[in-house]
């Protein structure tokens, strides 16, 4: 083993905990309750729709990190099977999508705690700066202590979602039970495909955890057999949650009534009504919405590790720990920018400008998939093409001036890579 690599520690269960640790959070916690209010009772078809396509990009994920496992996930498939300008794009929108989707988790975290504590949500941002400094030192301290965190995370967070969506479908009134699949017309009329796909775009982004398992590619057991089964298999739980949880939603009041302009409105807590099932939502979305700042500052670490080794950010960021268990530099910066990315303060704007660069992203992702020699597939072409063809599509449902924006920041991390891409090439001269 090479003095600068990762060790290989993370077995099959480890991954799936990885996965699902990594997305059972804020796409349950958050964005299901964001899409019911966007589309009424079409909720469960914008999951089954973000649910394919999370599956054809998952398979094409598996596909490339079984032939190619090393840290870095698209970001290196990029490199490998395209052009430097596809990876170091890949490596720049995971960076930023991941981050802006651990911010969004760690405000959110804010709009669980604070009501429950009685406090002021003037410091939902402080708690979010504080809350990412912390888990970046368990990070810090190597994978197999955060596996065993992992496990109880997913757990007690599954747990919870379980008990709140069992317990709102059986306890839903007749007024409930009867609007669940006839909503009101003005209500249906509001509902286009703009907003339905727009939905879905937001709800694909809740499924995307499973990338965490290709990125940590460098550290799994026997990847070849290991990613690809536990990508598949996180996938499948998450589905079957999420479907769970948008019913259980539509037996509810976010569903009945209005509840814009609540700064709550994207909290479950806010839809319970007993004391004992508010505990046990707060303490699930707590230990949720930890779990995937958890799983997002390790992913997003070991991109940026893989970037520094390739010089597409400073080579400082590549410097392992002395037992080769974990990368503290590029903890460091991953939290740095996860931090002002928190200071914006807007769970759906960070949420939104998330969804777009992992629609991005993911595109890179096909594209390299497609590129896989024939004799090293397992998974059919075609399901790449269809995972491509999704995300082109839906990326443009995302509200403009997010599109816009996530335009401009490609540009500028093209513009970067162009300038450091040309002085290398005069420096080899």
């Amino acid at each position: 083993m090479s003095n600068n690599s990762l060790v290989r520690h993370t077995s099959l269960s480890g991954a799936i905990l990885l996965g699902l640790g990594a997305i059972v959070g804020t796409g349950a916690y958050v964005s299901i309750a964001l899409a019911t209010e966007i589309t009424g009772s079409w909720v469960l078809l914008a999951i089954l729709l973000a649910a394919f396509v999370a599956a054809c990009n998952g398979l094409s994920s598996a596909q490339l990190a079984a032939v190619h496992p090393v840290s870095g996930g698209t970001y290196e498939y990029g490199y490998q099977f395209l052009n430097h300008w596809a990876g170091f794009t890949a490596g720049w929108l995971f960076v930023a999508a991941k981050s802006a989707s651990a911010a969004t988790a760690a405000l959110a975290f804010g709009l669980y705690l604070l009501p429950a504590l009685g406090v002021s949500q003037h410091w939902q941002i402080p708690l979010a700066i504080v809350l990412l400094a912390l888990l970046m030192l368990l990070v810090n301290g190597g994978m197999r202590r955060s596996n065993r965190a992992n496990l109880v995370i997913v757990v007690l967070s599954i747990s919870a979602l379980m008990i709140f969506s069992l317990h709102a479908i059986t306890n839903a009134d007749v007024a409930q039970r009867n609007e669940v699949f006839n909503f009101d017309t003005a209500i249906a009329d509001s509902i286009g495909w703009r907003e339905f796909l727009g939905a879905a775009a937001l709800l694909f982004v809740a499924f995307t955890g499973y990338g965490r398992i290709a990125t940590m590619g460098e550290e799994v057991s026997h990847p070849k057999r290991t990613i690809p089964i536990a990508i598949i298999t996180t996938l499948v739980v998450t589905a079957l949650l999420y479907v769970l949880i948008g019913y259980a939603l539509l037996h509810t009041d976010l569903f009945s009534q209005s509840l814009a302009g609540n700064s709550q409105q994207l909290a479950l807590i806010a839809l319970t009504e007993q004391s004992w099932l508010r505990a046990v939502v707060l303490s699930g979305a707590v230990i949720a919405l930890l779990g995937v700042i958890l799983n997002l500052i390790l992913g997003v670490s070991r991109v940026v590790l893989a970037m520094g080794r390739r010089n597409d950010l400073p080579p400082a960021f590549a410097r392992l720990n002395q037992d080769n268990t974990s990368a503290p530099n590029a903890v460091y910066v991953t939290t740095a920018v996860m931090m002002l990315l928190a200071l914006l303060g807007d769970v759906q704007l960070a949420w939104s400008f998330s969804a777009f660069t992992v629609l991005t992203y993911y595109g890179i992702t096909n594209l390299a998939a497609l590129r896989v020699p024939a004799s090293q597939r397992f998974v059919p072409r075609l399901v790449s093409i269809l995972g491509l063809l999704s995300c082109l599509v839906l990326v443009f449902f995302i509200d403009w001036y997010v599109f816009a924006s996530g335009c401009v920041f490609i540009a500028a991390g093209l513009l970067w890579h162009f300038i450091r891409f040309n002085n290398s090439r005069s420096v080899d001269r």
